[in-house]
């Protein structure tokens, strides 16, 4: 799987540094790279030139994005730069439980050694996903954007975590703010899709001192590196379907997950709107849409120094992270 695989429409839009070092916004272009603040049309006067600031204007933008694809404005190749995360969210908001394959094999593998046969956890757990689609209540807790780093950075595994595990996703970008948006305009509030991998500390989920308490998110989720996110921004014109997508992640090589987004419970027009409900949503902010099967825990093969995971969703590219144990020098005193 090549790292830096193309994704759908004529452009899509990154963070990039070149060998100064300074992060710019850049619109990608087959293999190269137009630096967008060589564009002064798209800024607001005195206003930070990031692919956030794009976001926050993103309807008068796009215009101006389709005349720079257009152009023969000088390039940068694409080889030469660096990509970094898209995007520096204020918020991450993320759904837990929103595949049904994913859920039931879950149920099985968590499921103490003794317990219940796995075909009845299975039955049990398929019909409480339906009982969730027909009270039509997504789950959703909140991730930190210090978890977020690169495309193709390395991910850090915790010397803490025993069980650390791969779960990509398709992430919404919001674009037009939303704030108690109906399902049905929904997507008329996110700008583009990008690709997260939203690793999880599985043996950190459940409080085990305070069960009574339930899940530890803060612990289980938001370890730096644990949220590679990119390559890009892709707008949602390009991407079609939000909800017939094929999501891909493959293990040194070997595939892992593979589904569509057709396996989600709640779709992602859903998920912005009743995350709306709570909380104002801002022009960069993410929602994750859950993981499809084929997480390590189903395996029974969690992630490991020395890992190479590539995960590609449909029409936005690929993501290229190894996987490394935290160094002496890299813990906090």
């Amino acid at each position: 799987m090549e790292a830096h695989a193309q994704p759908a429409g004529p452009f899509a839009v990154g963070t990039f540094s070149g060998g100064d070092g300074s992060r710019f916004a850049g619109l990608v272009t087959g293999r190269k790279v137009l630096d967008l603040r060589t564009v002064p049309d798209l800024w607001a006067q005195d206003g930070d030139r990031t692919t956030r600031a794009l976001l926050e204007r993103w309807d008068d933008v796009m215009p101006l994005l389709h005349a720079a694809a257009a152009s023969g404005a000088p390039r940068l190749p694409l080889d030469a730069l660096t990509v970094h995360a898209p995007v520096e969210p204020r918020q991450i908001l993320q759904s837990g439980a929103n595949y049904r394959t994913h859920v039931i094999d879950l149920a099985v593998a968590h499921e103490p050694e003794g317990g219940r046969p796995a075909e009845q956890v299975r039955a049990e757990t398929a019909a409480m996903m339906d009982r969730r689609a027909a009270e039509d209540r997504p789950y959703l807790f909140i991730g930190l954007p210090s978890a977020v780093t690169g495309p193709y950075d390395d991910v850090v595994l915790p010397e803490w975590c025993a069980k650390p595990d791969w779960e990509l996703e398709l992430a919404a970008v919001i674009g037009r703010p939303a704030f108690r948006v109906p399902e049905r305009r929904a997507l008329e509030h996110v700008a583009a899709y990008t690709i997260a991998n939203d690793l999880t500390a599985r043996d950190a989920v459940f409080r085990r001192d305070m069960p009574e308490i339930g899940t530890d998110w803060l612990r289980a989720k938001n370890a730096p590196t644990f949220t590679p996110l990119g390559p890009y921004l892709v707008p949602s014109a390009f991407v079609g379907d939000p909800g017939d997508l094929r999501v891909t992640l493959r293990l040194n090589g070997e595939t892992r997950q593979d589904e569509s987004t057709k396996d989600m419970i709640f779709d992602a027009a859903r998920l912005v709107a009743y995350a709306s409900q709570t909380v104002p949503l801002k022009p960069g902010d993410l929602i994750l849409t859950g993981s499809p099967a084929g997480n390590g825990m189903h395996w029974g093969r969690l992630l490991r120094p020395g890992d190479v995971m590539e995960g590609s969703i449909a029409r936005l590219g690929v993501q290229h992270n190894r996987c490394v144990a935290e160094s002496q020098e890299g813990r906090a005193s």
